[in-house]
């Protein structure tokens, strides 16, 4: 089967899940419900892209397949502002209760913390990809200490606020965020689709693709900050899905078996929408919100994650 047959069944699923997410049960009540649907919906479509998009083209930086974004420490980094903001002014502080003001100092710092990285690392001209590897889990590890302590020593009232905030949700998404949202992974899509191609080379390796005349160092450090947007933006959005981009990714490497990142990306990006709604879906019709999404893909992405594992060891 041609792998453009295999997207357009892919697309088929997500349009169907999309449908029955949006009109099941809707019993008339159109004006009220479905608008709510539709920003749920939208919003599981953009954190999908983000997260498909930006795990892709980190694993084909890294040239590892069970690696994603999250190792850099912008989870951590997320959560540990929202624990610091409460901590320190509590939860009726206009940083808290304005959802525009949050989201936008979330973005806004992970991406900050993400360019002064890369901008450390990267100085005189280097490359060095393991070691920026390794200082991330470093921070990530010390950010996630830090934020411990903090919900330790938190009022328990406030602590409820935090907990909320330490798993991904699409049920309270604001609707000015979504566009907002929209507008960023448009733009970010748009300036990394034109260096698609030059992934499909750097996928070969670093002296190939510099040897085939890439700019190989100006294309990673392009890509990593595209990559820490896309999952800024996400994790502002909705909260930190932990292994969501590994399944969706290799999933998308195992069913097309191609180089080719168009195929990929788009095949990944639909993987993560068919998942996003029609697990929601199952959350809220089958398990009637018994349990939350973000809890069955961290199972699912664990288990598999280990999967992973085992069948690299056996292969070397």
């Amino acid at each position: 089967m041609r792998n453009s047959t295999k997207l357009l069944i892919l697309i088929a699923f997500a349009a169907l899940f999309c449908g029955l997410y949006l009109f099941q049960g809707l019993n008339g009540s159109y004006d009220y419900a479905l608008p709510r649907r539709a920003i749920k919906v939208l919003a599981m479509v953009i954190t999908g892209f983000a997260i498909a998009y930006s795990t892709v083209i980190f694993q084909t930086i890294t040239h590892n397949r069970i690696l994603t974004p999250s190792i850099m420490g912008l989870d951590s980094l997320y959560l540990l502002l929202q624990t610091v903001v409460i901590f320190i002014f509590g939860s009726s502080h206009i940083t808290i209760v304005n959802k525009q003001v949050n989201f936008a100092i979330s973005v806004g710092a992970m991406i900050i913390f993400a360019l002064i990285l890369y901008r450390f690392l990267f100085r005189g001209g280097k490359q060095p990809i393991y070691l920026l590897l390794l200082v991330g889990i470093i921070v990530g590890t010390f950010f996630g200490s830090i934020t411990t302590f903090l919900q330790v020593l938190i009022d328990p009232n406030e602590f409820m606020l935090v907990q909320d905030k330490m798993f991904a949700s699409f049920n309270n998404v604001s609707g000015e965020l979504v566009w907002w949202a929209l507008a960023i992974v448009v733009i970010t899509f748009i300036i990394g689709w034109r260096s698609i191609n030059e992934l499909d080379v750097l996928s070969l390796g670093r002296d190939t693709a510099i040897n085939l005349g890439i700019s190989y160092d100006k294309v990673v450090k392009t890509m990593l900050i595209l990559s820490a947007v896309l999952i800024a933006v996400s994790t502002a959005l909705v909260g930190p899905i932990t292994f969501f981009g590994l399944i969706v990714a290799n999933l998308s490497y195992q069913y097309f078996k191609t180089y080719k990142h168009s195929i990929l990306i788009m095949g990944a990006s639909v993987m993560s929408v068919i998942a996003l709604v029609g697990g929601q879906w199952a959350v809220e019709r089958i398990f009637t919100f018994s349990t939350t999404l973000s809890v069955i893909i961290n199972f699912v992405g664990g288990v598999y994650f280990i999967y992973l594992l085992l069948k690299e060891s056996r292969s070397t």
